[in-house]
C-alpha cells in the first residue's frame, strides 16, 4: 500500500465505488473484503451496485453505517451473516457424511440436494413450494432498517430481471424493500417471481451481476471496484452434467457483466474528456478483487451456509482485499489496475 505520509498526516480520501457480484452464500467472501475495505479510513464509499447476495451485503452495510459509521457497518455485516448461518442450521440442505469426512464443501453427495435438483427441473417453485416461504425474508427484515437507507451515503444500486420484458431494473436508495432484494436473488428454480409494482422480478444476475453504468452516470467517483465472485475463466475439464450445468450458469451470470464492462471500455476510448459525460467515462478506473479458490468449491456450495464454511469464506475475502490494498491501494485514485482493453480483442 502506499506509505503513510510524513509528518503523521492522514492519507487523502480516495471515493470509490463498489460492483458487488451475487452468488449464493459465496457472498461471505464479500463480506470479508467488504469487512477489510472498512478499516481504512481513507477508502470513502461513494456508491454501491449489487446483485443477489451483493445487494444484501451492500444494503445491510449501508443501513449499519447510518447507525455509526464503519465500525457500525461492519457489526451489522457480522450480525446478518450470523443470522444466515443459524438460519442454514435448520435447512434440509445438508453436506452428506461423507463430503464432511473428506473435507469438502459441497452438497453434490447430499440425498436431499440431490433430490431437490432432480424435482425442480421437473416441478417448478409453485408445485414445491406453493406458499412462496423464503427464509431469507425474516432475516432481512430484521438486520435492515429499509427507512434508513434514505439516509445512506452511499448510492445504492440494486438489479433485478423483469420476468415480462427480460431487462434489468435498477431500484435505488429509496425503493429498496425486502420484495427488491429477494427479487435480486430470485433463482426461478428454487423460488417464485416476486410481484414489485405489478410486474414479477427473477434474479438480478440475468440482466446486471453487478450493473456498472450507474456507478459511472450517478457518482462522483472515478474509480470502482469490483468484487468478482463467479469465476470468468475455468481450465479443468468438464465432463460430468452438474459441471457442465455448473459451467453453463456461470456463463450466464457473467454474460452481462462482460458485456457492460466491453461497452465501458469502448467508451473510455471514444469518449470526448472535455465534455461533461464524456469525462466521466474517459476518467473511470476499474479495480477488481477476486480469488481462484471461489472455484474450487463447486456450484452446490453456493448452497451451503454452514457457520464454518461462512468463516472460511470470509477469510478469504479478508485476506483477498488485503492483498489488493498491498499492492495496488497506492494506485487507487490514479490508475486503473484491471485492464478492459483486452476485452476488445475478445469480440
Amino acid at each position: 500500500m502506499e506509505p503513510e505520509p510524513p509528518n503523521g498526516t492522514a492519507r487523502k480520501p480516495v471515493l470509490i465505488d463498489l460492483a458487488l457480484q451475487g452468488g449464493g452464500s459465496h457472498g461471505a467472501f464479500t463480506w470479508g473484503v467488504l469487512d477489510r475495505l472498512l478499516e481504512e479510513p481513507w477508502l470513502k464509499i461513494e456508491g454501491i451496485s449489487g446483485t443477489s447476495a451483493g445487494a444484501m451485503n451492500a444494503a445491510v452495510l449501508a443501513c449499519g453505517w447510518t447507525r455509526g459509521g464503519a465500525t457500525s457497518a461492519k457489526a451489522a455485516l457480522d450480525v446478518y451473516w450470523e443470522r444466515v448461518s443459524r438460519a442454514a442450521t435448520f435447512s434440509p440442505l445438508q453436506r452428506s457424511l461423507f463430503d464432511r469426512l473428506m473435507g469438502r464443501w459441497t452438497l453434490d453427495a447430499s440425498p436431499t440436494y440431490v433430490a431437490f435438483d432432480l424435482m425442480s427441473r421437473m416441478l417448478s417453485p409453485y408445485d414445491l413450494n406453493p406458499f412462496g416461504f423464503n427464509p431469507l425474508r425474516a432475516i432481512l427484515e430484521e438486520c435492515i432498517e429499509f427507512d434508513r437507507l434514505r439516509q445512506a451515503p452511499m448510492k445504492l444500486f440494486v438489479t433485478a430481471t423483469n420476468v415480462r420484458t427480460g431487462r434489468g431494473r435498477i431500484f435505488r436508495n429509496a425503493e429498496i424493500t425486502p420484495d427488491v432484494l429477494l427479487a435480486s436473488a430470485c433463482l426461478p428454480t428454487m423460488f417464485q417471481a416476486v410481484e414489485i409494482d405489478g410486474e414479477l422480478y427473477w434474479d438480478g444476475g440475468y440482466a446486471g451481476n453487478p450493473t456498472i453504468t450507474p456507478l459511472v452516470r450517478e457518482t462522483d467517483a472515478h474509480d470502482t471496484v469490483l468484487v468478482q465472485i463467479n469465476p470468468r475463466e475455468r481450465t479443468d475439464s468438464l465432463r460430468s452434467a452438474a459441471d457442465i450445468l455448473n459451467r453453463l450458469n456461470e456463463i450466464s451470470f457473467n454474460s452481462p457483466l462482460m458485456k457492460e464492462l466491453r461497452m465501458i471500455a469502448l467508451l473510455r476510448q471514444v469518449a470526448d474528456p472535455g465534455s461533461g459525460e464524456g469525462a466521466r467515462w474517459a476518467g473511470m478506473r476499474t479495480h477488481s478483487i477476486k480469488s481462484d479458490r471461489l472455484a474450487e468449491f463447486g456450484a452446490s456450495s453456493k448452497l451451503n451456509a454452514e457457520s464454518k464454511f461462512v468463516a472460511l469464506l470470509k477469510e478469504e475475502g479478508r485476506r483477498a482485499a488485503d492483498e489488493f490494498l498491498s499492492e495496488h491501494g497506492g494506485d487507487l485514485g490514479r490508475r486503473s489496475t484491471a485492464d478492459l482493453d483486452v476485452l476488445l480483442a475478445e469480440c
